[in-house]
Protein backbone atom coordinates (compact mmCIF):
# COMPACT_ATOMS: atom_id res chain seq x y z
CA UNK A 1 0.00 0.00 0.00
CA UNK A 2 2.86 2.37 0.82
CA UNK A 3 4.36 1.69 -2.62
CA UNK A 4 1.08 2.59 -4.32
CA UNK A 5 0.58 5.78 -2.29
CA UNK A 6 4.13 7.00 -2.93
CA UNK A 7 3.84 6.25 -6.65
CA UNK A 8 0.51 8.09 -6.83
CA UNK A 9 1.96 11.09 -5.00
CA UNK A 10 4.96 11.12 -7.35
CA UNK A 11 2.69 11.27 -10.41
CA UNK A 12 0.68 14.17 -9.00
CA UNK A 13 3.72 16.12 -7.81
CA UNK A 14 5.56 15.33 -11.03
CA UNK A 15 2.85 17.07 -13.04
CA UNK A 16 3.42 20.32 -11.15
CA UNK A 17 7.21 20.08 -10.83
CA UNK A 18 8.59 18.38 -13.93
CA UNK A 19 5.60 19.35 -16.07
CA UNK A 20 6.19 23.01 -15.29
CA UNK A 21 9.88 22.56 -16.11
CA UNK A 22 9.03 20.98 -19.49
CA UNK A 23 6.64 23.85 -20.20
CA UNK A 24 9.39 26.36 -19.50
CA UNK A 25 11.83 24.43 -21.68
CA UNK A 26 9.42 24.70 -24.58
CA UNK A 27 8.67 28.35 -23.90
CA UNK A 28 4.97 29.00 -24.38
CA UNK A 29 3.81 32.28 -25.92
CA UNK A 30 0.33 33.19 -24.59
CA UNK A 31 0.11 36.06 -27.09
CA UNK A 32 0.61 33.85 -30.11
CA UNK A 33 -2.57 32.89 -31.97
CA UNK A 34 -3.16 29.16 -32.16
CA UNK A 35 -4.22 27.26 -35.33
CA UNK A 36 -7.88 27.07 -34.25
CA UNK A 37 -8.01 30.81 -34.96
CA UNK A 38 -5.46 31.26 -37.74
CA UNK A 39 -6.80 28.31 -39.80
CA UNK A 40 -10.35 27.97 -38.53
CA UNK A 41 -12.41 25.86 -40.95
CA UNK A 42 -15.39 24.68 -38.92
CA UNK A 43 -14.60 20.94 -38.86
CA UNK A 44 -10.93 20.17 -37.99
CA UNK A 45 -9.77 23.59 -36.79
CA UNK A 46 -12.29 24.77 -34.19
CA UNK A 47 -11.73 26.52 -30.82
CA UNK A 48 -12.88 24.17 -28.04
CA UNK A 49 -13.17 24.74 -24.27
CA UNK A 50 -10.00 23.74 -22.43
CA UNK A 51 -11.75 21.11 -20.30
CA UNK A 52 -13.11 19.56 -23.47
CA UNK A 53 -9.69 19.51 -25.16
CA UNK A 54 -8.26 17.82 -22.06
CA UNK A 55 -11.07 15.24 -21.95
CA UNK A 56 -10.83 14.44 -25.66
CA UNK A 57 -7.04 14.16 -25.49
CA UNK A 58 -7.34 11.79 -22.54
CA UNK A 59 -9.92 9.62 -24.32
CA UNK A 60 -7.90 9.70 -27.56
CA UNK A 61 -4.85 8.22 -25.87
CA UNK A 62 -6.44 5.98 -23.23
CA UNK A 63 -7.99 2.98 -24.99
CA UNK A 64 -7.77 -0.22 -22.97
CA UNK A 65 -4.00 0.22 -22.66
CA UNK A 66 -3.86 1.70 -19.14
CA UNK A 67 -6.13 -1.13 -17.96
CA UNK A 68 -5.17 -4.27 -19.89
CA UNK A 69 -1.55 -3.21 -20.41
CA UNK A 70 -1.12 -2.46 -16.71
CA UNK A 71 -2.61 -5.82 -15.71
CA UNK A 72 -0.27 -7.72 -18.03
CA UNK A 73 2.73 -5.51 -17.25
CA UNK A 74 2.54 -5.91 -13.47
CA UNK A 75 3.22 -9.64 -14.01
CA UNK A 76 6.86 -8.52 -14.22
CA UNK A 77 6.62 -7.26 -10.64
CA UNK A 78 6.77 -3.89 -8.86
CA UNK A 79 9.08 -2.65 -11.60
CA UNK A 80 5.81 -1.85 -13.36
CA UNK A 81 5.08 0.84 -10.76
CA UNK A 82 8.47 2.46 -11.34
CA UNK A 83 8.00 2.37 -15.13
CA UNK A 84 4.52 3.91 -14.92
CA UNK A 85 5.75 6.76 -12.73
CA UNK A 86 9.09 7.61 -14.32
CA UNK A 87 8.14 6.54 -17.83
CA UNK A 88 5.05 8.73 -17.70
CA UNK A 89 6.63 11.84 -16.17
CA UNK A 90 10.04 11.84 -17.86
CA UNK A 91 9.01 10.20 -21.12
CA UNK A 92 5.37 9.83 -22.10
CA UNK A 93 3.92 13.08 -20.76
CA UNK A 94 6.83 15.12 -22.09
CA UNK A 95 6.54 13.25 -25.42
CA UNK A 96 2.80 14.03 -25.68
CA UNK A 97 3.24 17.66 -24.62
CA UNK A 98 6.10 18.46 -26.95
CA UNK A 99 4.49 16.76 -29.97
CA UNK A 100 1.30 18.73 -29.34
CA UNK A 101 3.06 22.06 -28.84
CA UNK A 102 5.33 21.63 -31.87
CA UNK A 103 2.20 20.87 -33.90
CA UNK A 104 0.65 24.11 -32.65
CA UNK A 105 3.72 25.99 -33.90
CA UNK A 106 3.37 24.18 -37.25
CA UNK A 107 -0.29 25.13 -37.77
CA UNK A 108 -1.57 21.77 -36.53
CA UNK A 109 0.64 19.61 -38.77
CA UNK A 110 0.33 15.84 -38.30
CA UNK A 111 3.18 13.83 -36.78
CA UNK A 112 4.79 12.47 -40.00
CA UNK A 113 5.10 15.99 -41.38
CA UNK A 114 6.69 17.23 -38.16
CA UNK A 115 9.16 14.32 -38.19
CA UNK A 116 9.95 15.03 -41.83
CA UNK A 117 10.58 18.71 -41.13
CA UNK A 118 13.11 17.79 -38.45
CA UNK A 119 14.66 14.52 -39.64
CA UNK A 120 14.38 14.72 -43.42
CA UNK A 121 12.27 13.49 -46.33
CA UNK A 122 13.20 9.81 -45.94
CA UNK A 123 11.98 9.75 -42.35
CA UNK A 124 8.87 11.64 -43.46
CA UNK A 125 8.00 8.92 -45.97
CA UNK A 126 8.73 6.06 -43.56
CA UNK A 127 6.70 7.67 -40.78
CA UNK A 128 3.76 8.30 -43.09
CA UNK A 129 3.62 4.57 -43.75
CA UNK A 130 4.28 3.53 -40.15
CA UNK A 131 1.74 6.01 -38.77
CA UNK A 132 -1.01 4.95 -41.16
CA UNK A 133 -0.38 1.25 -40.49
CA UNK A 134 -0.49 1.95 -36.76
CA UNK A 135 -3.68 4.03 -37.01
CA UNK A 136 -5.56 1.41 -39.03
CA UNK A 137 -4.34 -1.42 -36.78
CA UNK A 138 -5.44 0.48 -33.67
CA UNK A 139 -8.80 1.28 -35.27
CA UNK A 140 -9.37 -2.34 -36.27
CA UNK A 141 -8.22 -3.64 -32.88
CA UNK A 142 -10.61 -1.33 -31.08
CA UNK A 143 -13.52 -2.62 -33.11
CA UNK A 144 -12.97 -6.14 -31.78
CA UNK A 145 -12.67 -5.24 -28.08
CA UNK A 146 -15.84 -3.14 -27.58
CA UNK A 147 -17.89 -5.40 -29.88
CA UNK A 148 -16.94 -8.42 -27.79
CA UNK A 149 -17.63 -6.62 -24.52
CA UNK A 150 -21.01 -5.34 -25.68
CA UNK A 151 -21.88 -8.84 -26.86
CA UNK A 152 -21.17 -10.13 -23.34
CA UNK A 153 -23.10 -7.28 -21.72
CA UNK A 154 -26.12 -7.88 -24.01
CA UNK A 155 -26.11 -11.52 -23.04
CA UNK A 156 -25.81 -10.71 -19.34
CA UNK A 157 -28.55 -8.03 -19.26
CA UNK A 158 -31.01 -9.20 -21.91
CA UNK A 159 -30.07 -12.88 -22.43
CA UNK A 160 -29.60 -12.20 -26.16
CA UNK A 161 -26.69 -14.07 -27.74
CA UNK A 162 -24.62 -13.72 -30.92
CA UNK A 163 -24.82 -9.92 -31.22
CA UNK A 164 -21.13 -9.47 -32.01
CA UNK A 165 -21.68 -8.74 -35.72
CA UNK A 166 -24.40 -6.20 -34.94
CA UNK A 167 -22.17 -4.37 -32.48
CA UNK A 168 -19.27 -4.47 -34.96
CA UNK A 169 -21.42 -2.68 -37.56
CA UNK A 170 -22.66 -0.15 -34.98
CA UNK A 171 -19.12 0.62 -33.87
CA UNK A 172 -17.86 1.04 -37.45
CA UNK A 173 -20.72 3.48 -38.14
CA UNK A 174 -19.78 5.40 -35.00
CA UNK A 175 -16.13 5.49 -36.11
CA UNK A 176 -17.17 6.81 -39.51
CA UNK A 177 -19.12 9.62 -37.85
CA UNK A 178 -16.16 10.47 -35.62
CA UNK A 179 -13.86 10.53 -38.65
CA UNK A 180 -15.82 12.68 -41.10
CA UNK A 181 -18.00 15.06 -39.07
CA UNK A 182 -16.87 18.27 -37.37
CA UNK A 183 -14.81 17.58 -34.27
CA UNK A 184 -17.25 19.42 -32.02
CA UNK A 185 -20.23 17.39 -33.25
CA UNK A 186 -19.60 13.74 -32.31
CA UNK A 187 -16.29 13.92 -30.45
CA UNK A 188 -17.12 17.10 -28.52
CA UNK A 189 -20.53 15.73 -27.55
CA UNK A 190 -19.91 12.06 -26.79
CA UNK A 191 -16.30 11.89 -25.55
CA UNK A 192 -16.89 13.87 -22.30
CA UNK A 193 -19.51 11.24 -21.35
CA UNK A 194 -17.08 8.45 -22.18
CA UNK A 195 -14.37 10.21 -20.16
CA UNK A 196 -16.64 10.49 -17.13
CA UNK A 197 -17.41 6.75 -17.25
CA UNK A 198 -13.73 5.78 -17.48
CA UNK A 199 -12.63 8.15 -14.70
CA UNK A 200 -15.50 7.22 -12.36
CA UNK A 201 -14.61 3.57 -12.86
CA UNK A 202 -10.94 4.29 -12.01
CA UNK A 203 -11.96 6.25 -8.89
CA UNK A 204 -14.19 3.39 -7.70
CA UNK A 205 -11.48 0.79 -8.27
CA UNK A 206 -8.93 3.11 -6.62
CA UNK A 207 -11.20 3.44 -3.59
CA UNK A 208 -11.41 -0.35 -3.45
CA UNK A 209 -7.64 -0.50 -2.98
CA UNK A 210 -8.07 1.21 0.39
CA UNK A 211 -11.28 -0.52 1.49
CA UNK A 212 -10.54 -4.16 0.65
CA UNK A 213 -8.12 -6.67 2.09
CA UNK A 214 -5.00 -7.90 0.34
CA UNK A 215 -1.34 -7.01 -0.08
CA UNK A 216 0.54 -5.17 -2.80
CA UNK A 217 4.15 -6.39 -3.32
CA UNK A 218 6.83 -4.12 -1.92
CA UNK A 219 8.90 -1.90 -4.21
CA UNK A 220 12.07 -3.65 -2.94
CA UNK A 221 11.14 -6.54 -5.25
CA UNK A 222 11.17 -4.25 -8.28
CA UNK A 223 14.55 -5.21 -9.65
CA UNK A 224 13.76 -8.87 -10.21
CA UNK A 225 11.80 -10.43 -13.05
CA UNK A 226 8.71 -12.04 -11.52
CA UNK A 227 6.98 -13.18 -14.72
CA UNK A 228 5.46 -16.56 -13.78
CA UNK A 229 6.07 -18.36 -17.11
CA UNK A 230 8.95 -18.28 -19.65
CA UNK A 231 8.41 -15.08 -21.61
CA UNK A 232 10.17 -12.00 -22.95
CA UNK A 233 12.64 -10.76 -20.27
CA UNK A 234 11.73 -7.77 -18.09
CA UNK A 235 13.92 -5.66 -20.35
CA UNK A 236 12.48 -5.07 -22.87
CA UNK A 237 9.15 -6.86 -22.24
CA UNK A 238 7.83 -4.54 -19.54
CA UNK A 239 8.46 -1.42 -21.62
CA UNK A 240 6.55 -2.83 -24.58
CA UNK A 241 3.68 -4.25 -22.54
CA UNK A 242 2.98 -1.06 -20.57
CA UNK A 243 2.90 1.62 -23.27
CA UNK A 244 -0.31 3.52 -22.51
CA UNK A 245 0.31 4.84 -19.01
CA UNK A 246 4.04 5.27 -19.62
CA UNK A 247 5.38 5.88 -23.16
CA UNK A 248 3.32 5.43 -26.32
CA UNK A 249 4.15 6.67 -29.81
CA UNK A 250 0.46 6.49 -30.72
CA UNK A 251 -0.17 9.48 -28.47
CA UNK A 252 1.97 11.73 -30.65
CA UNK A 253 -0.37 11.03 -33.56
CA UNK A 254 -3.31 12.24 -31.45
CA UNK A 255 -1.81 15.41 -30.00
CA UNK A 256 -1.92 17.28 -33.36
CA UNK A 257 -5.68 16.71 -33.48
CA UNK A 258 -6.12 18.73 -30.29
CA UNK A 259 -3.38 21.17 -31.36
CA UNK A 260 -5.93 22.32 -33.96
CA UNK A 261 -8.53 23.05 -31.26
CA UNK A 262 -6.66 24.43 -28.24
CA UNK A 263 -7.31 28.14 -27.63
CA UNK A 264 -3.99 29.19 -26.15
CA UNK A 265 -0.50 27.75 -25.77
CA UNK A 266 -0.67 28.26 -22.01
CA UNK A 267 -3.29 25.48 -21.81
CA UNK A 268 -0.94 22.92 -23.34
CA UNK A 269 0.41 21.74 -19.98
CA UNK A 270 -2.95 20.63 -18.62
CA UNK A 271 -4.29 19.34 -21.96
CA UNK A 272 -1.27 17.35 -23.17
CA UNK A 273 0.98 16.70 -20.17
CA UNK A 274 -1.98 16.53 -17.80
CA UNK A 275 -3.95 14.06 -19.91
CA UNK A 276 -0.96 11.72 -19.99
CA UNK A 277 -0.43 11.96 -16.22
CA UNK A 278 -4.12 11.14 -15.77
CA UNK A 279 -3.60 8.04 -17.89
CA UNK A 280 -0.60 7.13 -15.75
CA UNK A 281 -2.77 7.39 -12.63
CA UNK A 282 -5.38 5.10 -14.22
CA UNK A 283 -2.69 2.54 -15.12
CA UNK A 284 -1.21 2.71 -11.62
CA UNK A 285 -4.62 2.15 -10.02
CA UNK A 286 -5.38 -0.92 -12.12
CA UNK A 287 -1.92 -2.44 -11.62
CA UNK A 288 -2.10 -2.03 -7.83
CA UNK A 289 -5.75 -3.11 -7.61
CA UNK A 290 -5.05 -6.29 -9.57
CA UNK A 291 -2.23 -7.31 -7.24
CA UNK A 292 -4.35 -6.65 -4.16
CA UNK A 293 -7.39 -8.43 -5.56
CA UNK A 294 -5.63 -11.65 -6.57
CA UNK A 295 -3.94 -11.80 -3.17
CA UNK A 296 -7.32 -12.70 -1.68
CA UNK A 297 -8.50 -14.97 -4.51
CA UNK A 298 -8.82 -18.70 -4.03
CA UNK A 299 -6.79 -19.55 -7.08
CA UNK A 300 -3.72 -21.64 -7.77
CA UNK A 301 -0.34 -19.95 -7.53
CA UNK A 302 2.67 -19.91 -5.18
CA UNK A 303 3.30 -16.20 -5.81
CA UNK A 304 1.00 -13.21 -6.41
CA UNK A 305 2.21 -13.15 -10.00
CA UNK A 306 1.27 -16.79 -10.61
CA UNK A 307 -2.17 -16.06 -9.16
CA UNK A 308 -2.52 -12.98 -11.38
CA UNK A 309 -1.48 -14.94 -14.46
CA UNK A 310 -3.94 -17.73 -13.70
CA UNK A 311 -6.72 -15.20 -13.04
CA UNK A 312 -6.23 -13.75 -16.52
CA UNK A 313 -5.91 -17.09 -18.31
CA UNK A 314 -8.90 -18.69 -19.98
CA UNK A 315 -9.85 -22.09 -18.55
CA UNK A 316 -7.88 -24.92 -20.10
CA UNK A 317 -5.65 -22.66 -22.23
CA UNK A 318 -2.63 -20.41 -21.84
CA UNK A 319 -4.25 -17.55 -23.76
CA UNK A 320 -4.27 -14.48 -21.54
CA UNK A 321 -7.45 -12.41 -21.34
CA UNK A 322 -7.23 -9.50 -18.84
CA UNK A 323 -10.96 -8.92 -19.33
CA UNK A 324 -11.63 -12.01 -17.22
CA UNK A 325 -9.96 -10.40 -14.22
CA UNK A 326 -11.50 -6.98 -14.87
CA UNK A 327 -14.99 -8.48 -14.93
CA UNK A 328 -14.47 -10.45 -11.72
CA UNK A 329 -12.81 -7.56 -9.90
CA UNK A 330 -15.57 -5.11 -10.78
CA UNK A 331 -18.27 -7.64 -9.89
CA UNK A 332 -16.74 -8.42 -6.47
CA UNK A 333 -15.73 -4.89 -5.51
CA UNK A 334 -18.48 -2.81 -7.11
CA UNK A 335 -21.50 -5.10 -7.39
CA UNK A 336 -23.87 -5.36 -10.35
CA UNK A 337 -24.24 -1.62 -10.92
CA UNK A 338 -20.49 -1.17 -10.74
CA UNK A 339 -19.97 -4.00 -13.17
CA UNK A 340 -22.22 -2.35 -15.75
CA UNK A 341 -20.39 0.97 -15.26
CA UNK A 342 -17.05 -0.81 -15.56
CA UNK A 343 -17.99 -2.57 -18.77
CA UNK A 344 -19.30 0.69 -20.22
CA UNK A 345 -16.07 2.41 -19.19
CA UNK A 346 -13.95 -0.28 -20.81
CA UNK A 347 -16.14 -0.09 -23.92
CA UNK A 348 -15.93 3.71 -24.01
CA UNK A 349 -12.12 3.75 -23.83
CA UNK A 350 -11.35 1.69 -26.94
CA UNK A 351 -14.26 3.22 -28.89
CA UNK A 352 -12.97 6.74 -28.32
CA UNK A 353 -9.40 5.77 -29.19
CA UNK A 354 -10.47 3.71 -32.21
CA UNK A 355 -12.54 6.54 -33.65
CA UNK A 356 -9.76 9.04 -33.08
CA UNK A 357 -7.26 6.70 -34.73
CA UNK A 358 -9.30 6.73 -37.94
CA UNK A 359 -9.69 10.51 -37.74
CA UNK A 360 -5.93 10.92 -37.26
CA UNK A 361 -5.35 8.63 -40.26
CA UNK A 362 -7.59 10.86 -42.38
CA UNK A 363 -5.72 13.96 -41.25
CA UNK A 364 -2.35 12.34 -42.01
CA UNK A 365 -3.55 11.40 -45.51
CA UNK A 366 -4.93 14.90 -46.06
CA UNK A 367 -1.67 16.52 -44.99
CA UNK A 368 0.58 14.57 -47.33
CA UNK A 369 -1.86 14.30 -50.25
CA UNK A 370 -3.07 17.89 -50.20
CA UNK A 371 -6.61 16.59 -50.80
CA UNK A 372 -8.97 19.28 -49.48
CA UNK A 373 -11.33 18.37 -46.64
CA UNK A 374 -13.86 21.19 -46.83
CA UNK A 375 -16.88 18.97 -47.48
CA UNK A 376 -18.15 15.75 -45.89
CA UNK A 377 -18.04 14.03 -49.28
CA UNK A 378 -14.32 14.75 -49.69
CA UNK A 379 -13.67 13.48 -46.15
CA UNK A 380 -15.60 10.28 -46.90
CA UNK A 381 -13.61 9.77 -50.11
CA UNK A 382 -10.35 9.94 -48.17
CA UNK A 383 -11.70 7.81 -45.33
CA UNK A 384 -13.23 4.96 -47.35
CA UNK A 385 -9.94 3.17 -48.23
CA UNK A 386 -8.91 3.29 -44.56
CA UNK A 387 -12.13 1.60 -43.44
CA UNK A 388 -11.93 -1.01 -46.20
CA UNK A 389 -8.40 -1.88 -45.09
CA UNK A 390 -9.56 -2.14 -41.46
CA UNK A 391 -12.48 -4.42 -42.42
CA UNK A 392 -10.04 -6.60 -44.36
CA UNK A 393 -7.86 -6.84 -41.26
CA UNK A 394 -10.88 -7.83 -39.17
CA UNK A 395 -11.60 -10.70 -41.54
CA UNK A 396 -8.08 -12.10 -41.73
CA UNK A 397 -6.59 -11.28 -38.31
CA UNK A 398 -7.36 -11.86 -34.65
CA UNK A 399 -7.00 -9.17 -32.01
CA UNK A 400 -3.79 -10.81 -30.83
CA UNK A 401 -2.20 -10.57 -34.29
CA UNK A 402 -3.27 -6.95 -34.75
CA UNK A 403 -2.00 -6.00 -31.32
CA UNK A 404 1.42 -7.51 -32.01
CA UNK A 405 1.85 -5.01 -34.83
CA UNK A 406 0.52 -2.16 -32.70
CA UNK A 407 2.81 -2.85 -29.74
CA UNK A 408 6.12 -2.75 -31.59
CA UNK A 409 5.22 -0.07 -34.15
CA UNK A 410 3.99 2.00 -31.22
CA UNK A 411 7.36 2.16 -29.50
CA UNK A 412 9.28 2.58 -32.75
CA UNK A 413 7.12 5.63 -33.43
CA UNK A 414 7.84 6.90 -29.90
CA UNK A 415 11.57 6.57 -30.61
CA UNK A 416 11.32 8.66 -33.77
CA UNK A 417 9.18 11.23 -31.95
CA UNK A 418 11.73 11.60 -29.14
CA UNK A 419 14.54 12.14 -31.69
CA UNK A 420 12.33 14.67 -33.50
CA UNK A 421 11.75 16.60 -30.28
CA UNK A 422 15.49 16.46 -29.57
CA UNK A 423 16.29 17.99 -32.94
CA UNK A 424 13.60 20.64 -32.55
CA UNK A 425 14.84 21.75 -29.11
CA UNK A 426 18.48 21.70 -30.21
CA UNK A 427 17.96 23.97 -33.20
CA UNK A 428 15.31 26.44 -32.10
CA UNK A 429 16.40 30.07 -31.97
CA UNK A 430 13.24 31.78 -30.77
CA UNK A 431 14.81 32.24 -27.33
CA UNK A 432 11.59 31.67 -25.43
CA UNK A 433 12.52 28.35 -23.81
CA UNK A 434 14.93 28.13 -20.88
CA UNK A 435 18.28 26.34 -20.98
CA UNK A 436 18.43 26.32 -24.81
CA UNK A 437 21.95 24.89 -24.94
CA UNK A 438 21.17 21.54 -23.35
CA UNK A 439 17.39 21.37 -23.01
CA UNK A 440 17.32 18.82 -25.85
CA UNK A 441 18.70 16.23 -23.41
CA UNK A 442 15.25 15.76 -21.84
CA UNK A 443 14.14 14.17 -25.13
CA UNK A 444 17.47 12.68 -26.23
CA UNK A 445 17.86 10.33 -23.25
CA UNK A 446 14.35 8.84 -23.61
CA UNK A 447 15.02 8.51 -27.35
CA UNK A 448 18.12 6.40 -26.77
CA UNK A 449 16.34 4.33 -24.14
CA UNK A 450 13.34 3.59 -26.37
CA UNK A 451 15.67 2.81 -29.28
CA UNK A 452 17.30 0.11 -27.17
CA UNK A 453 13.89 -1.20 -26.00
CA UNK A 454 12.53 -1.45 -29.55
CA UNK A 455 15.72 -3.04 -30.86
CA UNK A 456 16.05 -5.67 -28.15
CA UNK A 457 12.37 -6.60 -28.25
CA UNK A 458 12.37 -7.47 -31.94
CA UNK A 459 15.60 -9.42 -31.48
CA UNK A 460 14.81 -11.42 -28.32
CA UNK A 461 11.06 -11.99 -28.45
CA UNK A 462 10.35 -15.57 -29.46
CA UNK A 463 6.75 -15.08 -30.52
CA UNK A 464 6.92 -11.81 -32.44
CA UNK A 465 10.59 -11.27 -33.19
CA UNK A 466 13.71 -13.20 -34.13
CA UNK A 467 13.89 -15.21 -30.90
CA UNK A 468 17.64 -14.78 -30.39
CA UNK A 469 19.32 -15.58 -27.10
CA UNK A 470 19.42 -12.89 -24.43
CA UNK A 471 23.19 -12.51 -24.67
CA UNK A 472 23.15 -12.19 -28.47
CA UNK A 473 20.22 -9.77 -28.35
CA UNK A 474 21.92 -7.57 -25.76
CA UNK A 475 25.11 -7.40 -27.80
CA UNK A 476 23.27 -6.56 -31.02
CA UNK A 477 21.08 -4.04 -29.19
CA UNK A 478 24.14 -2.27 -27.82
CA UNK A 479 25.60 -2.14 -31.33
CA UNK A 480 22.38 -0.93 -32.99
CA UNK A 481 21.74 1.70 -30.30
CA UNK A 482 25.31 3.00 -30.51
CA UNK A 483 25.35 3.18 -34.30
CA UNK A 484 21.98 4.90 -34.65
CA UNK A 485 22.70 7.30 -31.78
CA UNK A 486 26.03 8.31 -33.33
CA UNK A 487 24.36 8.75 -36.73
CA UNK A 488 21.67 10.93 -35.19
CA UNK A 489 24.20 13.11 -33.34
CA UNK A 490 26.19 13.52 -36.56
CA UNK A 491 23.04 14.36 -38.51
CA UNK A 492 21.73 16.66 -35.78
CA UNK A 493 24.93 18.69 -35.75
CA UNK A 494 25.08 19.17 -39.51
CA UNK A 495 21.45 19.85 -40.46
CA UNK A 496 19.17 22.69 -39.50
CA UNK A 497 15.59 22.19 -40.77
CA UNK A 498 14.38 24.66 -43.36
CA UNK A 499 10.71 24.27 -42.47
CA UNK A 500 8.78 27.50 -41.86
CA UNK A 501 8.01 28.04 -38.20
CA UNK A 502 8.85 30.49 -35.45
CA UNK A 503 12.58 29.98 -35.97
CA UNK A 504 12.39 31.86 -39.24
CA UNK A 505 10.72 34.84 -37.61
Amino acid sequence: MITFCIALACLVLGYFIYGTFVEKVFGVDPDRKTPCYTRRDGFDYIPMPTWEVYTVQFLNIAGTGPIFGALMGVLYGPAAFLWIVFGCLLGGAMHDYMSGMISIRRDGASLPEIIGDELGSTCRLVMRIVSLVLMVCVGASFVLIPAGLMDQLTMRLFNVADTNLIWTVVILIFYLAVTVFSINKVIGTVYPVFGAALLIMAVLIGTGIFTHEGNIPNITEAFSDHYPVPYTPLFPGLFITIACGAVSGFHATQSPMMARCIKNEKYGLRCFYGAMVTEGVVALIWAAAAMKFVDTMDIAGATPYEKLYNAMTACGTTKMNPGLLVERMCSDWLGSAGLVLAVLGIVAAPMSTGGSAFRAARLICADFSGFGQKTVIRRIILTTPLFLLAILMLNISSFKVLWLYVSWFNQVLATFTFFTITHYLHHRVDGKGILPRWSWVIAFLPAVFMLSVSSEFILVDKENGFGLSVQTSEALTALITTVFTVLFVWYDNRRTPASPDERAE
